[in-house]
Protein backbone atom coordinates (compact mmCIF):
# COMPACT_ATOMS: atom_id res chain seq x y z
CA UNK A 1 0.00 0.00 0.00
CA UNK A 2 2.74 2.49 0.58
CA UNK A 3 4.63 2.13 -2.44
CA UNK A 4 1.23 2.48 -4.34
CA UNK A 5 1.38 6.27 -1.67
CA UNK A 6 4.70 7.21 -2.80
CA UNK A 7 3.79 6.29 -6.48
CA UNK A 8 0.82 8.71 -6.77
CA UNK A 9 2.72 11.34 -4.96
CA UNK A 10 5.66 11.17 -7.76
CA UNK A 11 3.49 10.79 -10.82
CA UNK A 12 1.40 14.06 -8.74
CA UNK A 13 4.59 16.43 -8.39
CA UNK A 14 5.44 14.68 -11.85
CA UNK A 15 2.10 16.20 -13.36
CA UNK A 16 2.59 19.37 -11.08
CA UNK A 17 5.83 20.28 -12.80
CA UNK A 18 5.15 20.10 -16.17
CA UNK A 19 1.83 21.80 -15.72
CA UNK A 20 2.79 24.65 -13.79
CA UNK A 21 2.71 27.28 -16.49
CA UNK A 22 -1.12 26.32 -17.34
CA UNK A 23 -1.87 26.13 -13.36
CA UNK A 24 -0.36 29.32 -13.29
CA UNK A 25 -2.01 30.89 -15.95
CA UNK A 26 -5.44 29.06 -14.53
CA UNK A 27 -5.59 30.32 -10.99
CA UNK A 28 -3.68 33.25 -10.98
CA UNK A 29 -3.66 34.99 -13.96
CA UNK A 30 -1.84 38.72 -14.98
CA UNK A 31 -3.78 41.81 -13.99
CA UNK A 32 -2.08 44.13 -16.48
CA UNK A 33 -3.38 42.37 -19.94
CA UNK A 34 -4.10 44.10 -23.15
CA UNK A 35 -6.35 42.51 -25.26
CA UNK A 36 -6.61 44.85 -27.90
CA UNK A 37 -4.27 47.70 -29.91
CA UNK A 38 -6.90 49.93 -28.60
CA UNK A 39 -6.40 48.51 -25.03
CA UNK A 40 -2.62 49.48 -25.12
CA UNK A 41 -3.23 52.93 -26.56
CA UNK A 42 -5.72 53.92 -23.90
CA UNK A 43 -3.49 52.17 -21.38
CA UNK A 44 0.01 54.24 -22.44
CA UNK A 45 -2.84 57.36 -23.08
CA UNK A 46 -3.75 56.89 -19.27
CA UNK A 47 0.02 56.61 -18.29
CA UNK A 48 0.92 59.67 -20.35
CA UNK A 49 -2.14 61.89 -18.68
CA UNK A 50 -1.18 60.75 -15.36
CA UNK A 51 2.39 61.72 -15.81
CA UNK A 52 1.51 65.10 -17.53
CA UNK A 53 -1.07 65.96 -14.34
CA UNK A 54 1.87 64.25 -11.75
CA UNK A 55 4.01 67.54 -13.61
CA UNK A 56 1.58 70.34 -14.10
CA UNK A 57 0.43 69.85 -9.90
CA UNK A 58 4.16 70.48 -9.20
CA UNK A 59 4.57 73.43 -11.56
CA UNK A 60 1.20 74.97 -10.21
CA UNK A 61 2.22 75.21 -6.87
CA UNK A 62 6.03 76.01 -6.81
CA UNK A 63 5.99 77.42 -10.41
CA UNK A 64 7.70 76.51 -14.07
CA UNK A 65 11.27 77.68 -12.29
CA UNK A 66 10.49 74.59 -9.57
CA UNK A 67 10.94 72.20 -12.64
CA UNK A 68 13.76 70.86 -13.79
CA UNK A 69 15.55 70.37 -16.91
CA UNK A 70 14.77 66.86 -17.34
CA UNK A 71 10.84 67.58 -16.03
CA UNK A 72 10.77 70.77 -18.63
CA UNK A 73 12.16 68.24 -21.44
CA UNK A 74 9.77 65.36 -20.32
CA UNK A 75 6.21 67.76 -20.37
CA UNK A 76 7.64 69.05 -23.23
CA UNK A 77 7.69 65.35 -25.04
CA UNK A 78 4.61 64.47 -23.70
CA UNK A 79 2.93 67.31 -25.04
CA UNK A 80 3.45 66.98 -28.78
CA UNK A 81 2.37 63.20 -28.22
Amino acid sequence: MSEVLILVIIVAAVLLFFNRAWIKNRFFPDRHRNYTIDDQFNSDKREREKEIDRLLSKMGRNGINDLSEKDRKRLDELSKM
